[in-house]
């Protein structure tokens, strides 16, 4: 069996090297449950991208690949140089650049923020670094780049760095770290493996996080028990933070992080190691003092960025999450009826591509990217 683990971080088993998209065409229709749909290919030639933020006054999305460099695509397509004044990145399997958001307040601070992973670990390791700068005015890089957050300690050898990056309303920003393959770490409130970080948008700890004040914890720590949370998204009706993570062999989640919780890695999961054998520590799905998951499927997608839909443009997508995914490439749609999943449909299969960010744009559309050696952005809406 292919380890998910390469799925995760390579994610190129669809395409031979070099090969072309197989909808390559402009707009292609494509079907669902509610109608057809249309793909159009907005942008292509992107080294495995791994994230997408929107400009405001339609200047274009920025977009991270996992190489290290952060681009500008405009509205037309046009894909620019790499930008100046990105950090140096780790880019080996799954770790290099990864998120991208603009700070809340960027209309007047022009901060975006990056998450990435970061090299000098002991043993050559690596783990999870967040960092800030200004974007300039003609939109040719960041000034100013400084780093707000490190994971400690650095564990990983290649894998589980999460990361997404999420603002409250409050203007908090919740930082999802994996446990670098570490599965006890997870557990474990004085590192930083394997949980959901609260911070200032500069780095300082909120006086409120669950743990502050507790001798030998992290106070980073807003929620733990996580394994390599790739998905996270606001609720735009409730405030809250859902997150999605990859389970092993089975188990993928989505949960909504509720503060101080254990959401149960590894002594509850729903999967096996990739051999079949049984996680060591594992006591069960269901272990007593843990969550269990928001929504769970026993054979994994590979699931990573995601986005709830709250635009008039399509009115039969309202109150939809939508999730990318990796391993079964393809976008999964969940209905909800308030916070229960009450139907699932997977879309764009036909792409047989790995689908590694969804975000929803200004425009009402869904932006879809594909991590590939030569990965595209999709604008992708019904007919």
């Amino acid at each position: 069996m292919l380890r998910k683990t390469l799925w995760v971080s390579l994610c190129a088993g669809a395409l031979l090297a070099g090969a072309a998209p197989a909808l390559a065409a402009p707009e292609t229709p494509l079907h669902s449950e509610l109608g057809p749909l249309t793909a159009t290919r907005v942008a292509g030639d992107l080294q495995h991208p791994w994230a997408l933020a929107f400009l405001p006054e339609g200047q274009g999305m920025l977009v991270t690949e996992r190489a290290g460099n952060l681009r500008l695509v405009s509205p037309a397509g046009k894909v620019s140089k790499p930008l100046s004044g990105v950090p140096e990145v780790w880019a080996k399997g799954q770790g290099g650049l990864l998120d991208v958001v603009l700070s809340p307040t960027f209309k007047d601070d022009r901060m975006v923020y990056l998450a990435y992973a970061e090299g000098g670990g002991e043993g050559g390791k690596a783990g999870t670094a967040v960092g800030r700068g200004r974007l300039a005015a003609d939109l040719s890089g960041l000034k100013g780049f400084q780093v707000i957050f490190r994971q400690a300690p650095k564990l990983s050898t290649s894998n589980h760095f999460g990361s997404r990056l999420v603002f409250d309303r409050d203007g908090s920003l919740f930082i999802t770290l994996g446990e670098n393959n570490e599965r006890a770490t997870a557990q474990d409130l004085d590192k930083l493996q394997g949980k959901v970080v609260r911070l200032y948008p500069d780095g300082k700890v909120p006086d409120d996080n669950p743990f502050v004040g507790q001798p030998g914890v992290r106070e980073e720590i807003w929620s733990y028990g996580h394994r390599n949370p790739q998905g996270a998204a606001l609720n735009p009706w409730t405030g809250a933070l859902w997150v999605n993570e990859h389970g092993p062999r089975g188990g993928d989640e989505v949960n909504i992080v509720e503060r101080g919780s254990n959401y149960g890695w590894p002594l509850a999961t729903h999967g096996v190691n990739y051999s079949g054998l049984a996680i060591p520590e594992a006591q069960g799905s269901r272990v007593e003092g843990t969550l269990a998951p928001h929504h769970v499927w026993e054979k994994s997608p590979a699931i990573s960025g995601m986005a709830f839909y709250d635009h008039d443009r399509f009115r039969a997508w309202q109150h939809n999450l939508f999730i990318g995914a990796l391993g079964s490439q393809e976008l999964i749609r969940l209905q909800l009826d308030g916070d229960q999943v009450v139907h699932e449909e997977r879309l764009l299969g036909e792409l047989k591509s790995c689908i590694r960010d969804v975000r929803q744009g200004p425009d009402g559309y869904l932006y879809v990217l594909t991590d590939e050696d030569q990965g595209a952005l999709y604008r992708v809406g019904l007919q």
